[in-house]
């Protein structure tokens, strides 16, 4: 009983030594990147994506440091315009994701954009900010907002539950995906991870593990919004339910 104690101790204490370095290489690779390619903001867009990307990169590489590795599955729809709709559990899939769909128009709450510094590379490279509180006023602006950067051949990504949700936990899909998706009439791929096991919402520890990906099949457009949100919950959830059950067996 003691030596399985001291097992746990010792794994325990290894988890936050290494969440710890990761932390502290993570925080400081991102102010290295938002303070010394501030000037790269005047430049186009495009740069600033690229810069996102090489974040997003860079970041799942420090994640080895504590043991998180992922996996994608399915057909992530690069050669095409599409609107992703991927659950949202860390910030792992607006960090890592991101850059992994090649930087997206994404949908976020319009708070990030106050964050210091790294609100103006979000907003240079194209996130569409929203007013949780704002309404139909919102989600007018969200609409102009989507068709102006689908008419610039962007994909699109959202998170339909409008927040993070932790693993094993329910929460409701919110109408902002289907303004998008009946704005544009592009098809909706839904995105299903498990991404909260690894990285917990608001969690400093980093837990060792592998964050599974899974494409689903695109819903095509011209469905109404009661079906076209019936299909999105039933795949999301669906593949939640497989990517989720190794956890469920621990």
């Amino acid at each position: 009983m003691i030596a399985a104690l001291s097992i746990c101790a010792y794994f325990a204490g290894m988890v936050y030594l290494r969440s710890f370095i990761f932390n502290s290489m993570f925080y400081l690779m991102t102010a290295m990147v938002v303070v010394l390619l501030l000037p790269l903001l005047l430049l186009p867009s495009a740069v600033v994506r690229l810069v996102a990307r090489c974040w997003g990169w860079m970041t799942a590489k420090l994640l080895l440091i504590v043991g998180v590795r992922h996996r994608i599955w399915g057909d992530m729809a690069l050669d095409q315009q599409v609107i992703y709709a991927a659950k949202h559990q860390s910030a792992w899939e607006t960090i890592v994701l991101v850059g992994c769909l090649r930087m997206p128009v994404t949908v976020m709450k319009r708070e990030l954009l106050f964050l210091p510094l790294i609100g103006l590379f979000f907003l240079r490279a194209g996130c569409i900010a929203v007013d949780r509180a704002g309404g139909m006023r919102a989600l007018r602006e969200l609409r102009k907002a989507a068709v102006r950067h689908w008419r610039h051949g962007r994909s699109l990504l959202i998170f339909p539950q409008g927040t993070r949700v932790e693993p094993g936990t329910s929460h409701g899909y919110e109408v902002g995906v289907f303004a998008l998706y009946d704005a544009t009439g592009l098809p909706v791929v839904p995105v299903a991870l498990n991404s909260g096991h690894v990285w917990p919402r608001n969690s400093w520890t980093k837990r060792p593990g592998v964050v599974d990906v899974q494409f689903l099949p695109p819903i095509a457009p011209g469905l109404s919004r009661k079906a076209f949100m019936a299909e999105l919950e039933k795949q999301i959830e669906a593949g939640m339910a497989a990517i989720d059950s190794p956890y469920k067996q621990q």
